[in-house]
């Protein structure tokens, strides 16, 4: 159970645990993968939190002309250059489409967590459930 709240919760301690938007900004180019192992995407960037500058979303691009879609940055893992996540293609491929040069606000990034069923009481859901309707919650790192 506690290792489920460090992971999942709101705390700093589960934010230490991720990885530098320098690190985050290295994996442009890399595979990204599906929870059985075939490539989905490509990770073109992420977009940090307004408020922190943290990395909260990877972007990745569906196939050479397709849609930029985030992933959690909490759900991803990297290494040797692939980036697995624990959704199938067809929740990827589903994703809400985002503009990687235009910042989220609060009900765009409900929207995605939604999507991948991450709830407001937990990881960025709980971060950005006190923002202000209409808030730019999240954006491209400068």
């Amino acid at each position: 159970m506690s290792e489920n709240r460090s992971v999942t919760g709101g705390s700093n301690l589960a934010s230490a645990n991720l990885p530098s938007v320098e690190d985050v900004k290295a994996w442009k180019g890399y595979q990204l993968d599906e929870i059985s192992g075939q490539g989905v995407a490509k990770v073109e960037g992420l977009f940090v939190d307004k408020e922190s500058g943290e990395p909260v979303w990877v972007l990745v691009k569906l196939g050479r002309f397709g849609k930029t879609v985030p992933v959690s940055l909490r759900e991803c893992a990297a290494a040797a250059g692939r980036v697995w996540v624990p959704h199938d293609r067809e929740v990827i491929r589903n994703a809400p489409a985002v503009d990687p040069t235009l910042p989220l606000n609060r009900e765009q990034e409900k929207m995605v967590l939604d999507h991948y069923g991450i709830p407001e009481t937990v990881g960025r859901g709980a971060t950005i459930a006190g923002r202000p309707e209409g808030a730019t919650t999240a954006i491209p790192p400068v």
